[in-house]
């Protein structure tokens, strides 16, 4: 990983891969050319779903109303 990609905000990330994806589907890039939008968006995916689980390890414990830490729960849709 880049220096570039470690200062990437989430935002941009996915910005940048769904770029990527938009030209995948176009499928008129030649095969080199595609075998390398899919590398950057495989780098840019595991970017993106580092940066959530920082996220979701930073929520993991949230102050209760008596000022104590309780672990949290991230729901995730079936």
């Amino acid at each position: 990983m880049t220096n570039q990609e470690k200062e990437l905000t989430f935002e941009q990330a996915m910005e940048q891969l769904e770029k990527l994806v938009e030209k995948l589907e176009e499928g008129d890039v030649p095969l080199e050319q595609a075998i390398q939008y899919y590398q950057e968006g495989m780098k840019l995916s595991k970017l993106c779903n580092g940066k959530l689980n920082l996220v979701e390890d930073q929520m993991q414990q949230i102050l209760n109303e008596h000022g104590e830490f309780e672990p949290y729960e991230v729901q995730e849709e079936e």
